[in-house]
């Protein structure tokens, strides 16, 4: 059977439970992270930057991190600029493992008052979208990165939500999602997201929480989170769980209480010594604090 279906596929679809988790007997954090809603995985941002994609792929796997979100220019080099054949060979390594290729993480942005750098930005979007279709990922993460000061304000939240409704639109023929994240100097703070998002009509467009200090402005966390819930698709990022006074523990409690299944995606940002060590330590602190958001 191993050689008609991926191992991830006999796994989840030919399996009984009992038998999947004794498939991952030596890898525990594996085993504690299978029932959650909630499941954990990596952003290649910092610590996976420089792997290639055979050994990114098997460390995640070892580890229990089961969803990855590429990013561009990275070691992996998953690019534009890979032939069908390529493309076809990056689908397999993932189908062949027992990681999910979450989507890509690209740094495409929709706030220039320059028309030619807007549409630059929106053709490029859609030349990864395809790209994402090819490796078997299902989105595409994009981000509003900034407000011009020289342009009224309204006029660009409607220019940014305009460009991810092309996309969007672009993108369902693709059966992607478009996956924008709270980021950039102003628009990563939540009623401006919310004034963004407002403006969105195409379902496939989603947000991605991305675990900013903006969020605790004034009226606080909870209030901010349920403003736009409702916005929220498969992703969030989030930095180290023990870095920091984030309060993640209280986020974990927020999206257990909308009984969030989706991705919770790591984008570390500091330099440890031994990656792979410090990708399981995240991943038993996340494991702990959904327990206890579930005890709750």
């Amino acid at each position: 059977m191993r050689n008609e279906l991926s191992r991830r596929h006999f796994i989840q679809t030919s399996l009984g439970a009992g038998v999947a988790l004794a498939l991952f007997k030596d890898f525990p954090e594996m085993m504690m992270s299978i029932p959650n809603g909630m499941k954990m995985g990596l952003v290649t941002y910092q610590w996976g930057r420089d792997w290639d994609l055979p050994t990114l792929i098997s460390n995640c796997e070892k580890i229990g991190l089961l969803g990855i979100e590429l990013r561009v220019q990275h070691a992996h080099k998953v690019e534009t600029n890979l032939t069908a054949a390529q493309r076809a060979d990056v689908k397999k390594r993932f189908a062949d493992s027992a990681v999910t290729c979450v989507g890509y993480g690209a740094n495409f942005e929709y706030h220039s008052p320059d028309p030619a750098k807007l549409r630059e930005n929106i053709e490029g979007t859609k030349e990864y979208i395809k790209l994402c279709s090819d490796i078997g990922a299902t989105g595409i993460k994009v981000k509003p990165n900034y407000l011009p000061p020289e342009v009224p304000r309204e006029k660009t939240i409607a220019q940014i939500a305009a460009s991810l409704n092309e996309c969007g639109k672009f993108a369902k023929d693709y059966g992607q999602l478009v996956r924008v994240e709270v980021h950039g100097n102003i628009t990563q703070e939540i009623p401006n997201m919310k004034a963004i998002f407002d403006q969105v009509t195409e379902d496939n467009v989603k947000m991605c929480w991305n675990c900013n200090d903006q969020d605790l402005l004034p009226p606080g966390l909870e209030a901010n989170f349920n403003s736009v819930k409702k916005y929220f698709g498969d992703t969030v990022h989030v930095r180290e769980l023990n870095v920091g006074d984030y309060p993640y523990q209280q986020l974990f409690d927020l999206f257990n209480g909308m009984k969030y299944s989706g991705w919770i995606l790591l984008e570390a940002r500091t330099e440890p010594a031994d990656r792979v060590a410090a990708m399981k330590e995240q991943l038993a602190l996340f494991n702990d604090m959904i327990a206890k958001s579930k005890k709750k």
